[in-house]
């Protein structure tokens, strides 16, 4: 399995998003509602010396997306960690037209004029027969759109989808996303998770290998299930040519501070560690404080 990047710069910061705190998270929405001042973020990251990113696909990762695209010759050589879908996005039409007529209106809506023919017809097939497999990688393909052209490393599904398919225990819907984004798009399939010991259980029970597991880990068990020491145990027996983990919200969004998370962190057998940070500062003692394993 090949090996993934030792730290990935994450992107909630970008998109008003704090699990501690309203005001800061608004603060940030704020700061972030011109585009360019997410820009100038990525450009203190990347001079810096990040070389990874990890992006969810809302509205704004498309221009995001754009600008990398349109400065190949600064950014070509970054690494993408695309994390889908974006659950809001398709929420709000559910409850708007329902869940079928829904579907059928973001396959439309997303599907270029050269092509929209064939999606169609490949679509209404889908739609008729309920062939959920069929729509899954209809809808991966409409997300990883935004990332063409961009050096893919992951694809990873967000813990919304995840977890929700592990509680109820559909197998083949893991095993079909894991050969879909191998085939296809030639890159690992990765999960993010709240339960990282439960996701490698099953995982080991249905013979789900060469994988990244993304999983808030922290000393304090912020959004950790079940707790911190069966983490640990998990971690530490974990054999990474099989899972490789990918740690986030190691500092428990501001609960822990930076020197005594990222000392925590780099004591576990953590693979890489996906951080978000909006200030030279904050994104220089970061990686001072990971580089220092």
């Amino acid at each position: 399995m090949r090996s993934i990047d030792k730290i990935v710069f994450g992107d909630n910061q970008f998109f008003g998003i704090n699990h501690m705190s309203q005001d800061k998270a608004q603060q940030l929405s704020e700061k972030f509602y011109d585009i360019k001042n997410v820009f100038k973020v990525y450009d203190i990251a990347v001079e810096s010396g990040i070389d990874s990113i990890m992006l969810n696909s809302n509205e704004r990762a498309v221009e995001i997306c754009n600008y990398f695209r349109s400065n190949e010759s600064k950014y070509g050589d970054l690494n993408w960690y695309p994390s889908i879908p974006y659950p809001h996005k398709y929420a709000n039409l559910v409850a708007e037209k329902g869940i079928f007529p829904a579907l059928n209106e973001m396959l439309v809506a997303n599907t270029g004029k050269f092509d929209i023919l064939g999606s169609l017809i490949k679509g209404g097939s889908a739609i008729v027969s309920r062939d959920v497999l069929k729509l899954m990688s209809m809808l991966i393909d409409l997300e990883l759109k935004m990332f063409r052209g961009l050096n893919v490393r992951v694809v990873f599904l967000q813990n919304i989808i995840t977890d929700l398919l592990l509680g109820f225990g559909v197998k083949e819907v893991f095993i079909y996303y894991c050969d879909y984004i191998k085939s296809k798009y030639k890159v690992l399939p990765g999960f993010t998770t709240v339960n990282l010991p439960y996701c490698i259980m099953k995982f080991k029970e249905w013979g789900i290998e060469d994988v990244v597991i993304c999983s808030s880990i922290n000393k304090v068990g912020f959004t950790m299930s079940p707790d911190v020491k069966t983490y640990e145990t998990v971690i530490r027996e974990n054999d990474s040519r099989k899972y490789q983990i990918m740690a986030m919200s190691v500092m428990a969004s501001g609960a822990i501070p930076a020197e005594e998370a990222y000392d925590y962190i780099n004591s576990q057998n953590v693979q890489s560690v996906v951080f978000g940070a909006s200030s030279q500062r904050n994104i220089d003692e970061s990686l001072r404080l990971l580089n220092a394993k």
